[in-house]
């Protein structure tokens, strides 16, 4: 027997209409280079983004041909988000903090037959483009263009007015991102529109973002980084306002935004958040911030201790999981009613997992005897799927170190799933530390040391040992103004793990190298430290 429900397609193209006809008087509103605020409504943006679908297909691009972006959080970035999926073509997002040559060779790799590029990019395309074979090079911003490219308004000029969407099915493609490449490569993951209608949907119920009509969202969260994590999207099919900061991403730059615009919901990595808090324990009253203002950090291990500071402030952090292959969020961690009774602490520790699966998504742990039991201690491999979990990787296919044979991706975390279904990342499998026939988690480590309150950021990597093999060294940043010494974080962490988990070993440095998405850049720390030698 079957269903007697229509056969409807899901479709970007769906969210741009329901945005810009249920919701045209909301605003999309971000910050241009000189700081000033530009805003639009979604009727604006659907109008502009329908323009560029009818510029680009009166150019030629047919459907599947990649369209790229090298851009910065702004309300034009928003039209192509949807106006190139609306022409048939892929929206492939170029990640601008990589070296021109990497851009290089993911662009070549792509195929992408033109480029948007922000005029404040321009030098960095100047770079990239003897290198690459771009039949157009579009640029947004100040409405000129050098004399080999063309101004992106021009090109959108009177478009788009009869356009007639063409027909496209829902697991065609729709957009495309490459992995950050640490381990090679990168390889580009595609997505489709079914995944992504479906994505948009799920991260907006209660428990997930719970995004709503009346939020405003700030995307710190760099938009050529697995879509924002799909916000931008799930944010216009609800018809939320949108806020971005453009190249603005200094702590005291967000806050004013977050103050002046009202904002309920913000997305970033730790190392964003953990700016702001210092700006917010320095002058707490100096910004009049929404209470009870949602953070959804992902990206890397939020410590407790930031999840405290910011609940002081009566900010509240969302704590997910993801990856480019998810789309990418695979998990929020929330609380379930029997958290409610269970004192604070035991909330915090819950918040500060990477939380429960999404619906539709499926988690295992793999370990070297098969899959794990969920007991909260067993840990493996974190393996996935789901309906916007990928399948294969653009031109490569599903290589057998990426995914297994009966269909999961192997994600590369060192994760534990507990009796209630949470998720905790313990490492990546290429950071844990094996000491004395030991693993020792690089993550909890950083976390237990961040915790201390004159540290600002930690990283741990392994060093070698005549006897032990490999030991922790704990690489730290102090706070401005604070002082702390290898002995204090020793008694510190002592406090907190056995003794032969606590380095004996720790530097003191200005900053610690970060990836183009704000993660510790543990290989270049590795490579600074290569001669270092435990002193235990």
């Amino acid at each position: 027997m079957q269903s007697t429900m229509m056969s409807y397609p899901l479709t970007t193209n769906h969210i741009l209409e329901r945005a810009g006809k249920l919701f045209g008087d909301r605003e999309v509103a971000w910050r241009r280079p000189d700081k000033t605020v530009a805003r639009y409504t979604y009727a604006d943006m659907r109008r502009r983004a329908r323009a560029l679908a009818a510029a680009l297909v009166a150019a030629g691009i047919r459907p599947g041909d990649r369209v790229a972006t090298l851009m910065w959080n702004h309300g034009p970035h928003l039209e192509a988000y949807f106006g190139i999926p609306a022409a048939g073509a892929v929206l492939h997002t170029l990640n601008l903090r990589l070296a021109p040559e990497d851009i290089a060779y993911i662009v070549n790799d792509a195929e992408d037959r033109v480029v948007i590029v922000d005029d404040v990019l321009l030098p960095l395309w100047e770079k990239i483009r003897p290198q690459v074979k771009v039949e157009r090079v579009l640029v947004a911003g100040s409405g000129t263009a050098p004399d080999w490219a063309e101004s992106y308004e021009a090109f959108i000029a009177g478009k788009g007015e009869a356009y007639v969407y063409p027909e496209i099915d829902e697991n065609a493609a729709c957009g495309m991102c490459y992995t950050s490449g640490t381990t090679g490569r990168p390889k580009g993951v595609v997505y489709g529109h079914r995944s992504t209608v479906l994505h948009s949907i799920t991260i907006t119920i209660p428990d997930c973002l719970a995004l709503s009509v009346h939020d405003a969202v700030l995307a710190v969260t760099p938009m050529f980084h697995a879509n924002s994590w799909g916000v931008p999207y799930a944010a216009a099919m609800i018809g939320a306002n949108q806020v971005f900061p453009g190249p603005h991403l200094g702590a005291e730059d967000l806050l004013d935004l977050m103050a002046s615009e009202g904002i309920t919901l913000a997305l970033g990595v730790p190392t964003i958040w953990m700016m702001i808090q210092q700006a917010l324990d320095a002058t707490p009253t100096r910004w009049a911030l929404r209470k009870g203002m949602r953070m959804m950090v992902g990206g890397a291990a939020v410590p407790p201790a930031m999840i405290r500071a910011f609940d002081r402030h009566g900010l509240t952090i969302k704590h997910g999981w993801g990856m480019t292959e998810t789309s990418p969020v695979g998990s929020l961690a929330w609380l379930k009613p029997q958290h409610v009774a269970a004192g604070y602490e035991a909330q915090v520790a819950a918040r500060a997992k990477q939380g429960l699966p999404l619906p539709l998504v499926d988690m295992r742990i793999v370990g070297d005897t098969g899959e794990q039991p969920w007991d909260g201690s067993s840990v493996g491999e974190l393996q996935v799927r789901g309906p916007w979990i990928t399948g294969s990787y653009f031109k490569v296919g599903a290589q057998p170190d990426k995914f297994t044979p009966d269909g999961w991706l192997r994600t590369g975390d060192v994760a534990t799933l507990d009796a209630e279904g949470y998720m905790r990342i313990s490492d990546r499998t290429k950071d844990l530390i094996k000491s004395g026939g030991e693993w020792i988690s690089s993550v909890d480590l950083e976390n237990a040391v961040m915790g201390h309150p004159a540290v600002a950021e930690a990283a741990v990597i392994a060093i070698p040992h005549p006897k032990w093999d490999e030991r922790p060294l704990a690489v730290v940043v102090r706070k401005p103004g604070q002082s702390v010494t290898a002995e204090a974080l020793r008694e510190h962490l002592l406090a907190l793990f056995p003794k032969w988990m606590v380095p004996d070993d720790y530097a003191f440095v200005d900053a610690l190298p970060k990836t183009s998405t704000g993660k510790f850049l543990k290989t270049r720390l590795r490579d600074d430290f290569a001669s270092y030698r435990s002193q235990a």
